[in-house]
């Protein structure tokens, strides 16, 4: 129902890259393209960085990456990380929105630039050449919407808002889960104790086996009989490009508790968990030697030792994967009571179940929060009966 709503250009009733200063060479909150998490409302990271120059924005504005894939790939967020009255910059590459007092509040511009009524044809806009195309921001501003009043923007804001928020909470308490684990780890196998060790390799703790990588052509993007999800590194940051391939017995299967260690390029060394498929060349399995090896492993590899030393490997990890050789030159002390390790696992091991429930909970909220943005938005759904 589109009933009260009115309809013009998005201008009117949204700034589109207001107006703010920073001088030049201050130091400032910078909130780079890669801090945008895929689909997600909160910035998580920034820097204090000298300005230089790209977008400025104030707290509660909304950004959207306006250049392929950023933008396809769900580049969009609400900057929440300014002290009152304090601007910030980013990226050149970002648009930004801010609501118009009286007109428009900032969660439903946040929300509205999130759904396809703005997404779709931004996309469309792009021009330039392959890979770096960017949004034609003159086609954003004069998109045509329905704009609902604004005692129906908040309803429609807090519906949605709810849904983030609860998907923000279970976010931290699974960063304080892992925080947990990771101290765990290092008060009981790195701080100096009384604890008895061996110096080993990390080889003589787990194997690993690469994945499979079928030709484009055997893909498809809806899921059926006879076929299993397709699981890529960019699978662990949204669901938003899923892939099936055909059963077959030369896929390398991977579940939701393994421990996987990305292979090539910028990703290298990051460690990733939680989805049941086939995994592909990209990625690797990790087989611990004993099953209560598995925390210590997942702990131990997502350190800061682990990545910077496969990351030092030099461009030929980088490009072309690590292979045995570099396990075997990871090296460190192992308690020599291995009761010490299961007595870890039996602690770590919950922690990490419910680090996992969190997440299978936030997909679900996600995925019902992307069913209900663009019904509310349309007006398909109707919030005037709805006390808020």
């Amino acid at each position: 129902m589109n009933t009260g709503r009115t309809k013009a250009p998005l201008i009117n009733f949204i700034e589109v890259n207001p107006r703010e200063t920073i001088d030049k060479g201050h130091l400032s909150k910078k909130i780079g393209m890669d801090k945008l998490q895929p689909f997600c409302r909160d910035i998580q990271e920034y820097e204090i960085a000298e300005f230089n120059g790209g977008a400025k924005f104030r707290n509660s504005d909304t950004i959207m990456a306006r250049i392929t894939p950023c933008l396809e790939n769900g580049k969009i967020a609400m900057v929440n990380v300014l002290d009152e009255n304090e601007v910030g910059f980013g990226s050149t590459e970002y648009i930004v929105f801010r609501a118009k007092k009286g007109l428009t509040i900032p969660d439903f511009v946040y929300y509205l630039v999130s759904s396809s009524i703005v997404r779709n044809p931004a996309i469309k806009s792009m021009v330039g050449s392959s890979g770096r195309q960017r949004v034609q921001i003159d086609v954003v501003k004069n998109i045509e919407i329905c704009f609902p009043s604004i005692s129906e923007q908040f309803k429609i804001a807090s519906i949605l808002k709810a849904l983030d928020d609860k998907i923000a909470l279970n976010n931290k308490i699974n960063n304080n889960l892992e925080q947990q684990a990771i101290a765990l780890y290092e008060n009981t196998f790195c701080t100096p104790s009384n604890i008895a060790m061996k110096h080993i390799s990390l080889s003589d703790l787990m194997d690993y086996s690469g994945g499979s990588q079928p030709p484009a052509s055997k893909f498809i993007f809806m899921k059926r009989d006879g076929y299993i999800r397709f699981v890529q590194i960019r699978d662990y940051d949204t669901d938003s490009h899923i892939t099936y391939i055909p059963e077959s017995a030369k896929n390398k299967l991977c579940e939701e508790h393994d421990i996987m260690i990305a292979r090539y390029g910028a990703s290298l060394g990051r460690i990733c968990f939680g989805i049941n498929g086939a995994y592909n060349v990209a990625l690797a399995k990790v087989f611990p030697k004993k099953s209560y090896f598995r925390e210590f492993l997942r702990c131990y590899l997502s350190s800061r030792t682990f990545y910077e030393g496969i990351n030092n490997k030099g461009g030929r990890s980088a490009q072309a994967g690590f292979n045995q050789s570099d396990i075997n030159s990871f090296e460190l002390d192992f308690p020599i009571d291995e009761a010490i390790v299961q007595k870890f696992e039996s602690t770590v091991a919950p922690m990490f179940e419910q680090r996992l429930q969190l997440r299978k909970e936030n997909q679900r909220l996600a995925s019902l929060r992307d069913t209900l943005l663009p019904k509310l938005m349309s007006g398909e759904f109707d919030v005037s009966d709805i006390d808020i």
